[in-house]
């Protein structure tokens, strides 16, 4: 118990995190050569991460090829005089660019021409519904682009806005493994979703879509979401409609290689090492950041007060996805910068209030809040006490969007930089 609360904190979200690295995940997911060519695919934040580890697997005398997309900089380091048989190549996230189209068509060009002695291996992350763009008939990289921003900014939660992408798409939502034919497909993927299901995972291009057109309309108009009216059309129509389970489904397998519970679980046997009670919420919670935020501390408070059901001292942990509706600003006003995270920060502190004996850390495992240069941040019991001082308002701030602004200025931001994985939010309370 030597750590003090802020590195303690530390080290169980690194855990989590090295407990998804595709160098150990992999290993025991590794498919036998087949007779043929083997041709490896995918795309995600951790796509880089997952061919460098997969090459490294492969026997060396096995055939091995093929493409993979992952986002600028969450490339890793190669070692020198050992080559990736795998190319890799670059895009943006989470707003599409013209590097992703070129990828997601060469991509699909990648598994022409293979036949049911070869196999098509596919590595898929979180993120991949951004680098993988190819969108629809009828709309161009200008329209997905500005609906990325629409959805992102409305409080559409994963599940809704993938379903959105896979309809607007000619490579998401099964379509890919459909262009692979006959042969034998096998989809290892790192889950970064809530419950895990392999279709809402970078908009699952290798897996069949239960969602519908009507689906997406009615998520589109919920979220007033603009679109061309030639699209409106195509999905009224059905036209746009995604390739739906059945027999021919039967020989595409799909592995999860590394889950959010997972990683929470290994936070959970580190800190129990450490001599600390772990508690582990969920790894599926949803909702708007600041209030999941002011949730998780009323469980602090009561813990820390000898009430409810989690009795200090004790870590408590949580993973998910959250959301954050950008709100429109009065006249005059700034919006900040920030991501999922920090919102969580920001409600976590303005509901704890500088209550003793509490502290936290929330952090997204791809290193990346939001669109920012921080993986999260960390509250502690002074945390507004120190704000204030600086005459930062933490209610203003979450007003503004602004949670990076006020954390760098406290200097409780948590940098990483690229981790290189991807199991999602991680969120982990000490109480004393």
């Amino acid at each position: 118990m030597g750590l003090n609360p802020p590195d303690l904190l530390r080290q169980l979200y690194d855990t989590a995190v090295r407990s998804a690295s595709p160098a150990q995940a992999l290993q025991a997911h590794m498919p036998e050569p087949p007779r043929g060519r083997t041709v490896v695919i995918g795309a995600g934040k951790a796509a880089g991460s997952m061919a460098h580890a997969f090459s490294d697997l492969w026997p060396v005398q096995a055939p091995l090829s093929g493409l993979v997309v992952t986002r600028y900089q969450h490339t890793p380091a190669r070692r020198p005089r050992s080559p990736c048989r795998i190319e890799i190549v670059e895009a943006a996230h989470p707003v599409p660019d013209a590097a992703g189209i070129a990828a997601a068509e060469r991509m699909l060009a990648t598994v022409q021409g293979l036949g049911p002695d070869d196999l098509v291996v596919c590595l898929i992350s979180g993120g991949g519904s951004s680098l993988l763009t190819l969108p629809a008939q009828g709309l161009s990289l200008a329209h997905k682009q500005a609906i990325n921003r629409q959805l992102l900014a409305s409080g559409a939660n994963i599940t809704e806005m993938n379903c959105v992408r896979k309809h607007l798409s000619r490579i998401k939502g099964g379509r890919l493994a459909q262009a692979c034919g006959d042969t034998p497909l096998i989809t290892l993927a790192i889950s970064d979703v809530p419950g895990d299901d392999p279709s809402v995972i970078a908009s699952g291009p290798t897996v069949p879509d239960e969602s519908t057109c009507a689906d997406a309309l009615a998520l589109l108009q919920r979220h007033r979401i603009d679109l061309p009216d030639a699209v409106w059309a195509r999905l009224r129509s059905g036209e746009l409609e995604t390739p739906k389970p059945g027999p021919a489904w039967a020989k595409r397998q799909v592995q999860l290689i590394a889950t959010p519970m997972q990683a929470l679980q290994a936070a959970a046997a580190q800190a129990q090492t450490l001599g600390w009670e772990a508690h582990i919420l969920s790894d599926e919670i949803e909702g708007e950041s600041s209030e999941v935020g002011r949730m998780h501390a009323a469980l602090a408070r009561a813990a820390a007060q000898r009430q409810g059901p989690f009795k200090a001292p004790c870590v408590l942990l949580s993973g998910g996805e959250t959301t954050v509706t950008v709100r429109p600003l009065p006249a005059g006003w700034h919006r900040g910068t920030g991501g999922r995270a920090g919102e969580f920060c920001l409600g976590l502190a303005l509901a704890l209030q500088g209550q003793g004996q509490v502290w936290g850390l929330a952090a997204d495992t791809d290193g990346i809040d939001g669109m920012a240069d921080n993986a999260g941040a960390r509250v502690c019991p002074d945390t507004l006490q120190r704000a204030q001082a600086l005459g930062l308002s933490a209610a203003d701030h979450l007003a503004r969007n602004d949670a990076h602004g006020f954390f760098s200025a406290l200097n409780d931001l948590v940098v990483t930089g690229p981790t290189f994985t991807n199991v999602n939010d991680f969120r982990a309370l000490l109480i004393l």
